[in-house]
């Protein structure tokens, strides 16, 4: 792995993305979960063989791709397909990421995990986790506003992760993003310094 990885994580509609594509504009590299995960589903993924052998042909579009309309249906009513999903999908994200910010070559690395606190495995691969945090209204609001979804689904959702507290509980650093991009760009470049710095710290200690 890279020397310094840093965990970024947070509540659907809390802008994890935007956070994490300042951090790359700062210099760091960016492993994604989310994407890899998309990868994984695309057509000819290396996930596909497994999902149609476990799921059939229900939750394959037309261009060999994993429907995630289809597959999303079928977790929230089945809680075991979310496990068969799950077996299949983590342990090849865990290794595609784990890959992916061995061979980064940049002072450190984000790491970024939707579920990293639900997950427990990611914790002990970052050396700081960083939450991007928004109230719960503005969360709903704005996955509402973005993806067309009705509330009862938008909150649903919400409750299968974990709470604002939780994930505030775990964090390290915590870029607040209640408002516009001109209040999130101070706080990006004051823990991008402060990454460097730890970076070079831990290379230093030959860690």
């Amino acid at each position: 792995m890279s020397s310094f990885v840093v965990g970024l994580t947070g509540g659907i509609g809390s802008g994890k993305s935007t956070v994490a594509n300042l951090f790359v504009e700062q210099g760091a590299a960016l492993v994604d979960t989310d994407a890899i995960a998309h990868e994984l589903t695309a057509q000819d993924g290396a996930a596909m063989p497994q999902l149609i052998a476990a799921f059939g042909p229900q939750v394959v579009r037309p261009d060999g791709a994993m429907d995630r309309v289809a597959m999303r249906r079928l977790v929230f009513a089945d809680p075991s397909a979310k496990v068969r999903l799950e077996s299949i999908l983590h342990p090849l994200i865990r290794q595609l990421s784990a890959e992916r910010c061995r061979i980064a070559t940049t002072p450190y690395v984000i790491l970024a995990v939707p579920l990293l606190v639900e997950s427990g495995s990611y914790r002990e691969r970052c050396d700081r986790i960083v939450v991007v945090d928004c109230p719960e209204s503005q969360q709903i609001e704005r996955v509402m506003a973005r993806s067309g979804m009705a509330l009862p689904e938008v909150e649903s959702i919400m409750a299968a992760q974990a709470s604002r507290q939780q994930r505030l509980a775990v964090a390290d650093d915590i870029v607040l993003n209640d408002a516009d991009l001109a209040k999130i760009y101070p706080q990006v470049t004051a823990l991008h310094l402060k990454y460097l710095v730890l970076s070079a710290e831990k290379v230093k200690a030959g860690c």
